[in-house]
C-alpha cells in the first residue's frame, strides 16, 4: 500500500461527553504528514427506529449510556483496518468502514462509532491540503451559505414535553447576508421569550437545543407566542415547525397529550394543515409518523405546493426510504443528519439523490451535540442551502452559527442561500 503525507499514522477513540452530558465517542485521526482532526459523534433524543444504530454499553455507568464498547471498537478493529490508508478518497475510506461492520445498520460496531472515524478522516484530509472542509467538498466555486432555520420554543423530547410539538422555528426570509440572518433569529427569540413573560412564564430555562420552554395549554399557544416574537422583533420572518410526529404515535392514531385529545392520521394531517393556514407555516417537520406514508401522502396533497414538508424519521438520512417517498409522491424536502445514516458518505448519497430529484435539503445537527463545528462546513460543502442546529444560544449551537459567520467573513463572494419551497421533478427514480 503506498504512503503519501494523507496516509492514517493513527486512529485513537475515547469516550467524551456531549452538551447533554451523555458519553459519546470522539475520535483522532492523525495522518503521516503530521495532520491531525478529531471528531466528536452527535446523538439525537427523538430518534427513528430506521436510523443506523448506535452502540451502547449497557449496565449501570451513564445509566447504561456508556460508549466504552464503541471506543474499544475504533481502538481495535477499526484501527488496523485503517491504518496506512490514505485519506483522499472518503467514499473508499467509508466503504471499508462498512463492510468491515457487516450489518445494514452499522449495529455490530455502532454507528456512533463509524461515523466518529469517518468524520475526522474528512477533517484530516482537508488539514493535510491546508483548506477548510468546505472548500476540500466543493472546490473552485463560491461558497454558498445555509440559510438557518432557528429554533425558538421546544417541547416534546427536547423540553420534558412542555407541549407535544417538538420545536417551533424562525426561518428569516428577509435576511440578505447570514450574519443578518442570525441577528433577525436572535431577535425573534428575544421577542418570544418578552411574550412569554408578558403571559406570566419564566425564561430563564433552556430546552436541549437552546429553544424556550414553558408549560402551556396548546400546541397552538406555541405558535401564537412565536408570531407575536416576529411581531415585536419587527421583521419580515416565517415560522417553521417539527412536530416530531413519531413520538406522538398512541396505537393507530395520535395523542397530543397536553390538549388531551387522540387524532388519527388523517386527522393528524389536517391539524397540521390547520395551523399551517392560520400562522403562515413555511416549513413542516414530520408531522406524520416515519411509518404512516398513507397520512404522509394527503399531507403531501394538503400541503406539498405552498409547504415545505420536511422527512425527518420518514427519510432517516436513508436513500432507500428517500427513493420510495420520491415514487410515493411523499414529502418535498429531506433533513440530512449524518449520524442517521452512520458515514459521510452515506449521508451525502441521500442529500445528492434529494437534490437530483428536486427535493429541497436541510441539514442537522442533533439534540445531544457538541462544540464541534464540521457541520456547518458540510453545509457549505454540500450546497444544502439549509441548515438547522438549535436556537442562538448555548455553546454547541452557537459553535454552528460562528463557523457559517467566519466563512462568511473570510469569503467576500460568499452568498445566501435563497428561501423556496422545492417542487420535486417527478414521483419516479
Amino acid at each position: 500500500m503506498r504512503v503519501s503525507e494523507r496516509s492514517i499514522a493513527q486512529v485513537l477513540a475515547f469516550e467524551a461527553l456531549d452538551s447533554r452530558g451523555t458519553p459519546t465517542v470522539a475520535c483522532i485521526v492523525s495522518l503521516t504528514g503530521g495532520a491531525q482532526a478529531c471528531a466528536t459523534v452527535p446523538a439525537g433524543a427523538s430518534t427513528g427506529r430506521h436510523e443506523a444504530q448506535e452502540r451502547r454499553d449497557g449496565g449501570r455507568r451513564y445509566a447504561g449510556r456508556g460508549v466504552r464498547e464503541a471506543v474499544a471498537a475504533v481502538n481495535g478493529e477499526i484501527a488496523a483496518l485503517l491504518r496506512g490508508r490514505d485519506t483522499a478518497d472518503q467514499a473508499v475510506i467509508d466503504a471499508a468502514l462498512r463492510d468491515l461492520d457487516g450489518t445494514p445498520a452499522l449495529s455490530r460496531l455502532g454507528a456512533n462509532a463509524v461515523l466518529a472515524v469517518s468524520v475526522a478522516c474528512a477533517l484530516a484530509a482537508a488539514e493535510a491540503a491546508r483548506t477548510p472542509l468546505w472548500r476540500l467538498l466543493a472546490p473552485g466555486v463560491a461558497p454558498l451559505l445555509p440559510l438557518p432555520m432557528v429554533n425558538v420554543l421546544s417541547g416534546g423530547a427536547h423540553a420534558g414535553r412542555a407541549v407535544d410539538v417538538q420545536d417551533v422555528l424562525v426561518i428569516p426570509l428577509a435576511a440578505r447576508t447570514f450574519a443578518e440572518a442570525i441577528e433577525h433569529a436572535a431577535l425573534v427569540r428575544h421577542g418570544a421569550a418578552a411574550e412569554l413573560r408578558a403571559r406570566g412564564h419564566d425564561t430563564a430555562l433552556v430546552a436541549d437545543e437552546g429553544g424556550l420552554a414553558a408549560p402551556l395549554a396548546s400546541n397552538e399557544e406555541a405558535l401564537e407566542i412565536a408570531s407575536r416574537g416576529i411581531e415585536r422583533a419587527g421583521i419580515e420572518a416565517a415560522l417553521a415547525l417539527d412536530v416530531a410526529a413519531t413520538q406522538l404515535v398512541d396505537g393507530g392514531g395520535y395523542r397530543l397529550a397536553c390538549e388531551e385529545r387522540s387524532l388519527d392520521g388523517a386527522e393528524m394531517a389536517r391539524e397540521t394543515a390547520g395551523w399551517a393556514r392560520r400562522y403562515g407555516l413555511v416549513s413542516i417537520e414530520d408531522p406524520l409518523g416515519e411509518d404512516d406514508w398513507d397520512a404522509w401522502r394527503l399531507a403531501t396533497d394538503l400541503l406539498g405546493a405552498g409547504v415545505q414538508l420536511l422527512g425527518d424519521d420518514l427519510f432517516a438520512t436513508s436513500p432507500e426510504r428517500l427513493a420510495h417517498g420520491i415514487t410515493a409522491g411523499v414529502a418535498n424536502a429531506v433533513l440530512v443528519k449524518p449520524n442517521q445514516a452512520g458515514t459521510l458518505s452515506g449521508a451525502r448519497e441521500t442529500l445528492e439523490l434529494a437534490q437530483r430529484e428536486g427535493y429541497a435539503t436541510v441539514i442537522s445537527a442533533r439534540s445531544g451535540d457538541s462544540e464541534d463545528a464540521w457541520l456547518a462546513d458540510l453545509a457549505v460543502g454540500w450546497r444544502s442551502g439549509q441548515i438547522k442546529v438549535g436556537s442562538t444560544q448555548r455553546s454547541e449551537r452557537t459553535a454552528k452559527w460562528n463557523r457559517l459567520l467566519r466563512i462568511e467573513a473570510e469569503c467576500p463572494d460568499a452568498e445566501l442561500a435563497p428561501w423556496r419551497v422545492a417542487q420535486p421533478r417527478s414521483s419516479t427514480v
